[in-house]
């Protein structure tokens, strides 16, 4: 009996990985039919569109509104990969200068009016969207720095969480809307060094195009001067060996 009860969890755990194997995708599809942004992107009939209410971070003179989808059918809800019981309406969540969830858009409203502008009509997901307070209160210059998908990568018809990662910018108000990242690299990480005003952010590149990101690939550094007329990202190389 013993001799079976360790057949029985050996072939659950060949079972469970050769799941976990086949249920894990990858984030890049190299078609040659076509190109990411030539991907149609599907339209979900059971979702509906709505806006968060707005928020305000310290120091600024616009509102900012969520706008996402949000499913609801009669056994559950979901939004993005998280999924409740019951019917919710939130599309994101807000930690004082940072807002993070799953939203389509934002769209920025000065205090003073009444009227809306989006931040952009390009199909996109944005996971979190941080306001750079610090370099506001040394410059005077307010910016946001997003985490958001801008393209179908993998090829499944739907624009989320399972494609690629990029960097982007704007302006507080959205105007100035600018990708940092290269096209087909993965946003691994950012951070501000203040002494500089310098965006500084990794990426990693699927050199050996197996569609996934793995120790083989190679990953990239680049820095932004954030009070450059025109934002772009220059890349430098920490690790390269002196001469």
């Amino acid at each position: 009996m013993k001799n079976l009860s360790k057949i029985t969890v050996i072939a659950s755990l060949f079972l469970f990985a050769a799941c976990k194997e086949e249920n894990a995708k990858p984030k890049v599809s190299y078609e040659e039919s076509k190109t990411a942004s030539e991907v149609v992107v599907k339209n979900d009939s059971s979702q509906i569109k709505i806006a968060d209410l707005p928020i305000h971070m310290e120091g600024t003179k616009y509102l900012i509104h969520a706008i996402g989808d949000v499913r609801v059918s009669a056994e559950r809800s979901s939004y993005g990969s998280s999924k409740t019981n019951s019917v919710s309406y939130a599309l994101s969540n807000y930690n004082r200068f940072e807002l993070t969830g799953y939203f389509e858009n934002l769209k920025f409203q000065h205090l003073d009016s009444t009227a809306l502008r989006p931040l952009t009509d390009k199909i996109i997901q944005i996971q979190t969207a941080t306001y750079l307070n610090t370099i506001a209160d040394n410059t005077k210059k307010q910016i946001l720095v997003y985490a958001l998908v801008d393209a179908d990568t993998n090829r499944d018809g739907k624009t989320d969480s399972n494609d690629i990662k990029s960097l982007y910018i704007s302006n507080f108000n959205g105007t100035g809307f600018t990708k940092l990242s290269a096209d087909l690299q993965e946003l691994i990480d950012w951070n501000i060094v203040e002494v500089q005003n310098r965006l500084y952010f990794r990426t990693i590149e699927d050199n050996n195009k197996n569609g996934a990101f793995d120790k083989n690939d190679k990953v990239h550094y680049y820095y932004v001067n954030l009070l450059a007329k025109e934002w772009g990202a220059e890349e430098y190389e920490p690790i390269a060996q002196s001469k």
